[in-house]
């Protein structure tokens, strides 16, 4: 694509962060509420993107649009989510952690069938989803992007090409191990616009949404404001700084901080 804005949703609940999706502080910091999430997709609607799914390399050259995109496969993406999506016309890209399927707050067999007939686009987001994947061996990545792809593939009936980054930083490794996977179409979580290649298999970033999050300010992020956009990219070089130094460390002074906000 020329440009594509692509966002990054995880878990919508009801009551509680813990009914869809991981439990935990790390994971709760990046769920939206019910409430959030329906403000969020008026206004969003109000942006009046142009919506795209990708299910192959292909897809990334066509054109600008907007895509959504949600990690982890909580069982949220059956309920709420694909209901805000489905009643505007839109369809999104639900990420699923292979092992998690059918268990306690994700998605089960018939919940991933029925999206996928219903025209979402189904991914892996590994299989176990490693909580610092870039630190994963070649072997160790390539495994969880087999053992992941293997399952879709063999529920969806049909290939599966397009996967999502677990844990946000991405390594030469986790990308090289995809492409050698299979994957066609990789999401990070790089705040960019603009697809670049990795042994052929298309690389997408992508703007996270999270709590808190002015719904005017994600208008403006959907709408490509440069403002925005710039805000989330020197964020997030900052924290791409961080992140290495501080290794498995990092996530919990993320979930410190998040607490202390509220």
């Amino acid at each position: 694509m020329t440009r594509l804005i692509s966002l990054l949703f995880h878990d919508v609940y009801r009551s509680s962060p813990a009914e869809s999706g991981f439990d935990g502080p790390v994971a709760d910091r990046y769920k939206l509420s019910a409430a959030e999430f329906s403000t969020a997709m008026r206004a969003l609607a109000s942006a009046a993107p142009r919506v795209v799914t990708l299910t192959a390399g292909a897809g990334a050259t066509q054109g600008d649009g907007v895509a959504f995109t949600v990690d982890d496969g909580g069982a949220s993406y059956a309920g709420p989510i694909a209901a805000e999506l489905e009643v505007r016309g839109w369809r999104g890209h639900c990420f699923m952690t292979t092992d998690m399927i059918g268990k306690s707050g994700f998605l089960s067999a018939a919940d991933l069938v029925g999206l996928d007939r219903r025209g979402h686009v189904i991914g892996s987001h590994s299989a176990s989803h490693p909580t610092r994947f870039s630190a994963c061996t070649r072997a160790q990545a390539l495994d969880e992007w087999r053992r992941s792809r293997a399952v879709l593939e063999d529920l969806l009936g049909h290939p599966v090409r397009v996967a999502s980054l677990p844990g946000g930083y991405l390594s030469k490794r986790a990308a090289h191990a995809a492409a050698e996977a299979g994957f066609e179409v990789l999401f990070t979580s790089e705040p960019v616009t603009h697809p670049w290649m990795v042994e052929g298999c298309t690389l997408v970033g992508r703007f996270t949404v999270r709590p808190g999050q002015s719904p005017r300010d994600l208008a403006a992020v959907a709408a490509g404001a440069q403002g925005p956009l710039a805000r989330q990219w020197a964020a997030w070089r900052a924290k791409k700084l961080v992140k290495p130094l501080m290794g498995s460390l990092y996530p919990r002074l993320g979930a410190w901080i998040a607490r202390r906000a509220r």
